[in-house]
């Protein structure tokens, strides 16, 4: 039986880190290699002025065909599918073969769908395999959003993650914050988060926490990264290359994590067909095991990246 739910999310998309850079900045772009992200976002969008978006589209483009594609993944941020820019972004960057497409504003599956039929007719033009690259979806900027957030098993075989963003969200209310005086996500923001993350899993692709905005606050950033792992996600956004190897430790499992869910797996495998084992005086039952399997699989993910 194929992998569902958790167990799907886990499988789609295995970066950890993905890390925003700038599509016009030729400094960002020549240090991002060595950032030690498992994702690289290379962007068209907020980080780059209209005027400068011909420079760097061809900055991108020239980057993928230039880059080492035996580690990490390489995704492009176009603009939104409703702004006059989105389809000369992916006309520019496709036929360089990006792994994926991080597609913003998204206000539903439909919007997915549309930029898969895009990609379609973008691959084949160029003479690449259809369907190989993948969509990530930013998918709570817009109030509308949050609506459709448990519609994305709809979006088609191309989603791969799911993430949530808290700035924009923010303008468009008119929230003067997101955040409260202890730090902590306003409820609105909280709510824009579990619904990306249940999502995600219920659509069978990898929740990916957003952005912590403070890169001078690493102890904050790591807090935030260990309870993203802790309610699910699989990975998180970073703004800046001094946020990545936190983001990495969070969601690498520790050496005693690892060997309690070998405990686990033996156990279960020890007593064929049995739907709870004990160990440790505790009652162990299939939730458990689940969950086991799926600190294992980021284990060997994360071992695999290095």
């Amino acid at each position: 039986m194929p992998p569902h739910g958790a167990d799907a999310a886990a499988a789609r998309v295995s970066a950890r880190s993905w890390l925003f850079v700038p599509g016009d900045s030729e400094r960002k772009l020549a240090r991002a290699a060595a950032s030690g992200a498992d994702a690289l976002i290379l962007d068209l969008e907020d980080s780059v002025a209209a005027d400068r978006l011909p420079v760097a589209r061809a900055m991108v483009a020239a980057y993928l065909r230039a880059a080492e594609r035996t580690r990490g993944e390489l995704w492009v941020r176009v603009n939104a599918l409703a702004s006059p820019y989105a389809l000369s972004d992916l006309v520019a960057v496709v036929a360089a073969a990006p792994f994926g497409i991080v597609l913003p504003k998204t206000e539903s599956a439909a919007d997915v769908v549309r930029l898969g039929h895009y990609l379609s007719a973008l691959e084949t033009a160029a003479g690449l395999p259809e369907g190989g690259i993948r969509i990530a979806a930013i998918a709570t900027e817009a109030p509308a959003a949050l609506f459709t957030l448990g519609g994305y098993a709809a979006s088609g075989p191309r989603l791969s993650a799911m993430t949530w963003g808290a700035e924009d969200l923010a303008a468009e209310l008119g929230a003067a914050s997101n955040r409260v005086a202890d730090g902590s996500y306003e409820f609105t923001f909280q709510l824009a988060r579990s619904l990306c993350l249940a999502g995600a899993v219920a659509a069978g692709v990898a929740p990916v926490d957003t952005v912590f905005t403070d890169f001078r606050d690493p102890a904050g950033l790591a807090a935030e990264a260990r309870a993203a792992r802790r309610a699910g996600f699989t990975g998180k956004m970073a703004i800046h290359p001094d946020q990545v190897p936190a983001i990495n430790e969070a969601f690498t499992p520790d050496a005693d994590e690892v060997a309690h869910a070998k405990r686990i797996v033996a156990a279960f495998a020890g007593n064929p067909g049995m739907g709870t084992v004990g160990m440790d005086g505790k009652m162990v039952d299939m939730p458990h095991l689940k969950q086991a399997r799926r600190v294992l699989a980021m284990a060997a993910r994360a071992f695999s990246e290095r």
